[in-house]
């Protein structure tokens, strides 16, 4: 569907509303397209790995698990102690 500019200078609050519903909006001159009217989607920056370097820090046992903690999820808990 084209939306003659006319008609989008004359209801541009409402044409901005449907397209902040999601909507994509075509405008033209004599039913010919000129211009899409989209939601506005704020460019994001790639990831930059290594930007935490030196701020996170991890135990030296962090990947051990306690063999209490074993015990409990396999419900063997009648003959381990919970240190």
């Amino acid at each position: 569907m084209v939306i003659n500019v006319y008609e989008a200078k004359t209801n541009l609050s409402k044409l901005l509303d449907r397209v902040a519903g999601g909507e994509e909006l075509v405008l033209g001159r004599a039913g010919k397209p000129i211009a899409r009217l989209v939601p506005y989607q704020p460019v994001r920056q790639p990831r930059k790995p290594g930007s935490l370097a030196g701020k996170v820090w991890v135990a030296p046992d962090f990947d051990e698990t306690p063999e209490n903690l074993i015990a409990a999820f396999e419900g063997d808990l009648a003959d381990k102690v919970w240190e």
